[in-house]
């Protein structure tokens, strides 16, 4: 009796090389979109380890001190609302490859700094590359991540920032200790990765949502069916309707009011204590006694990225909701023990802050998934962007007036000052935050228009 053999038909082997190029594509995607989240974190935490001999080298008064500290957060405040339209209006594509060119041009600047007012400038350049890349990329990955994964593949954005923010803390330390590196290398050391990200960021399409809201159908049709593995993902693509050209004055319409107030809000309330605590680890930990003040920031760090790795792998399995409310109130309770405790033995506010940061950060990963979801594409981009706005002015407050405050204050009232903003984002979560798992764009962005 002859064997019967199974063969692969010539059309069975064009479908599994079509998987596997999306695949591909969308591993691509994610890879360059936590390349640059990777960047924001490491420039924001690197500035922290060298603050305090770029001081002495270039004189710096307190007020320059501050600035410098918050430029890059300053710079976000301009880039994301700014970019963000720009995206809405012109396409994902050219914003995405602008902003790390602008980038790499600020990183490679700061080899060459010599006064206080050319470090500003370099880091705010920075800052706005930053600010556009958050107002593009999120909405670009939201735009053609499949949904049942959409919240893990945003998730990994932000545990590059963390990352990067750890990595900052590590390099900085073991760079100023251990060798005699200008602190103008330290800083610019962002460059090389800046340069690799550039160059891998050609070639990648334009978003089909965006093509489709601007009545390029046949074009958003070709894209998706070319990089969009999910059958009903692509199919909901032609559910965005042909839309006339997002504003800014859509953000407070009756219709998405609701949705602006919670992303940008949730957002502010959730990032200020966590940047300017993290800035500044090591004068708010030996504040309270803790003479290890260095290694307690990277410890912050550290756990603040095992919270974010925590929420990306349980987001698309316990919901969006249930790992932004809880997380809110168990933060309050926390501050509110550091604050009002004023002779709590040194380990129980270290671990109070490790605590914090745990938390914090888990339900800061939810800043980076929400806007991408529940705005609708011809505002997915200024959405995001003001709500990054807010956000950042919000953290570039908090660590310029964070040293002011623990002089002024002391740490216990400026840990009650923290919870106090905690509460109020609490407050807010348990109010307006959705649940969107597993839910398409459409479903998404529909669930605050009313």
């Amino acid at each position: 009796m002859s064997s019967i053999k199974n063969h692969r038909s010539p059309k069975d082997d064009a479908a599994a090389t079509a998987t596997a190029y999306k695949r591909r594509f969308l591993t691509r995607l994610t890879a360059v979109l936590v390349g640059g989240m990777f960047l924001d974190g490491y420039i924001l935490g690197i500035i922290g380890t060298v603050i305090g001999t770029i001081s002495t080298e270039l004189s710096f008064t307190p007020l320059w001190e501050g600035l410098i500290v918050a430029s890059s957060l300053l710079g976000i405040l301009v880039g994301s609302p700014v970019g963000g339209w720009l995206g809405d209006k012109f396409g994902r594509k050219p914003l995405f490859m602008i902003d790390m060119g602008i980038f790499l041009v600020g990183s490679a600047l700061q080899f060459f700094v010599h006064e206080p007012w050319q470090l500003f400038l370099v880091r705010l350049l920075m800052g706005i590359a930053v600010g556009v890349e958050y107002s593009v990329g999120w909405p670009l990955m939201s735009e053609f991540a499949p949904a049942r994964m959409r919240g893990r593949l945003m998730g990994l954005t932000l545990v590059a920032f963390y990352v990067g923010f750890m990595v900052a803390f590590i390099v900085g330390y073991a760079l100023t200790t251990t060798t005699s590196v200008d602190w103008r290398i330290i800083l610019g050391s962002s460059t090389l990765p800046a340069v690799i990200l550039f160059f891998a960021r050609f070639g990648l399409p334009e978003s089909p949502r965006w093509l489709w809201s601007k009545g390029r159908h046949d074009e958003a049709r070709a894209v998706a069916y070319k990089y969009m593995e999910n059958a009903g993902d692509m199919n909901d693509v032609e559910h965005e309707h042909d839309r006339p050209e997002g504003r800014v004055k859509m953000l407070f319409s009756r219709r998405y009011w609701r949705a602006t107030l919670f992303c940008s809000m949730f957002w502010l309330c959730a990032v200020t204590p966590y940047f300017a605590i993290a800035t500044f680890a090591e004068s708010v930990l030996k504040g309270y006694g803790l003479s290890q003040g260095l290694a307690g920031g990277v410890g912050l760090s550290a756990v603040a990225t095992a919270g974010v790795i925590l929420t990306v792998i349980l987001i698309d399995r316990a919901g969006r909701r249930f790992l932004t409310v809880p997380p809110q109130w168990l933060c309050f309770v926390l501050l509110l023990i550091i604050g009002l405790w004023a002779g709590a033995p040194a380990w129980v506010v270290l671990v109070c802050f490790l605590a914090f940061s745990f938390f914090n950060a888990g339900y800061n990963t939810l800043t980076g998934i929400y806007p991408g979801e529940v705005f609708p594409t011809e505002i997915r981009g200024i959405g995001t962007g003001f709500a990054t706005a807010v956000s950042r002015l919000g953290a570039g407050a908090g660590t310029f007036l964070l040293p002011w405050s623990m002089v002024t204050y002391g740490p216990q009232v400026t840990m009650l000052m923290a919870a106090g903003l905690t509460l109020v984002g609490a407050i807010l979560s348990q109010w307006l935050a959705p649940e969107t798992k597993g839910k398409s764009l459409t479903e998404t962005a529909a669930g605050f228009s009313h």
